[in-house]
């Protein structure tokens, strides 16, 4: 399947109730199999092409409020125009799943891939103190995988999950593994959710604003205590060649697969070369990188931008071991060689 197929059928399967969005490239293709699968006849799944993007996340808050499992998907200026309502759902603490399929920018850019969008995702985007669970699938099989673990998180924390994936990844076909169906909940179990006039229950009110200052003050100090519970017992990522690495290269997603072929010719040519890659970007990994910075000389960030992720890796070490970034910008893509060329660039290997 196509990764953006994989997505789709994924919602599928993991028992979403609706999903609204608005076509962009590299992702359309997610609601173009949304729509060919018929999605209602197979679970009661509803689908509806929003008149914009930010239409869309507003109508994802709506299902949201009443405890519906909510996802939507968009690239880059489409995330944008999204943002308001993204961070109107995190001070709701609503649920919900956000597909970013980078694209290259800044502006209307280029429909190539990109990773530019990783401020964007990890630090905000929109207004005032929130944070998204980021999730980075590598492959096919993640984008599928993370749909279903995305609405689990989302759900356990009450904060919407973006998956940060990029052109190259929703198109690139790749066998997979699909999970089994999970059956849609057609009921309500969440305490939390708006579910109309009902005389035995109290009055559920879904918002983000509180207008006494102090009010809000609290509210905001519960949210940073979530994210903190989130960073202490959600954070992922993978380890490839490390037990004997002299340098380590910190990538995600599509700068991850190409740069495990970019370790193998370093170890061809006898450079000690391994990999962390994070999956979730936030929490981000940092113990694991501030632990390796004693252990290696040099560590390289690769990404699909001018350098984002660089300075997560630099925060962690501490200063205490050389980090350097190697980007490609604007769509353009690094192949194998090309990292290891930077790498040795950069340590004068």
């Amino acid at each position: 399947m196509k990764g953006n197929e994989a997505i789709a059928e994924a919602a599928i399967r993991a028992g979403a109730d609706a999903y609204f969005g608005y076509p962009i490239t590299p992702q359309s293709e997610i609601m173009e199999y949304l729509a060919l699968e018929e999605c209602y006849k197979r679970t009661g799944m509803v689908l509806l092409q929003a008149e914009s993007e930010i239409a869309a996340i507003n109508m994802v808050y709506g299902a949201a409020s009443t405890g519906k499992k909510a996802i939507t998907s968009s690239s880059s200026p489409g995330i944008s125009l999204k943002m308001e309502g993204i961070s109107y759902l995190a001070g709701s603490e609503l649920p919900c799943v956000i597909v970013n399929v980078v694209r290259a920018g800044p502006g209307l850019g280029a429909i190539q891939p990109s990773q530019a969008d990783y401020f964007q995702a990890t630090k905000g985007g929109g207004h005032g103190d929130y944070r998204l669970i980021v999730l980075a699938p590598a492959s096919v099989q993640e984008m599928s995988d993370f749909v279903k673990l995305g609405f689990d998180l989302a759900f356990k924390y009450r904060n919407p999950v973006m998956i940060l994936s990029d052109g190259l990844i929703g198109q690139m076909m790749e066998k997979v593994e699909l999970f089994d169906q999970v059956p849609r909940n057609t009921e309500i179990n969440e305490e939390w959710a708006a579910t109309g006039k009902n005389l035995n229950k109290k009055r559920i009110t879904i918002t983000s604003l509180d207008l006494d200052p102090l009010k809000m003050e609290q509210h905001n100090y519960h949210l940073q205590e979530k994210y903190k519970e989130i960073s202490e017992k959600e954070v992922r990522y993978e380890l490839l060649d490390h037990e004997d690495a002299d340098y380590l290269i910190i990538a995600y997603g599509s700068s991850a697969r190409i740069s495990q072929k970019a370790i193998k010719l370093a170890r061809k040519k006898g450079i000690k070369v391994g990999l962390i890659r994070p999956i979730t970007l936030f929490p981000f990994p940092s113990k694991i990188i501030a632990d390796f910075a004693t252990k290696v000389k040099g560590m390289l960030a690769v990404e699909l931008s001018a350098g984002q992720m660089v300075e997560d890796v630099r925060l962690a070490v501490e200063g205490k071991v050389k980090v350097e970034h190697y980007g490609r910008l604007g769509g353009a893509i690094h192949s194998p060689e090309d990292v290891l060329a930077g790498l040795i660039n950069k340590f004068s290997l």
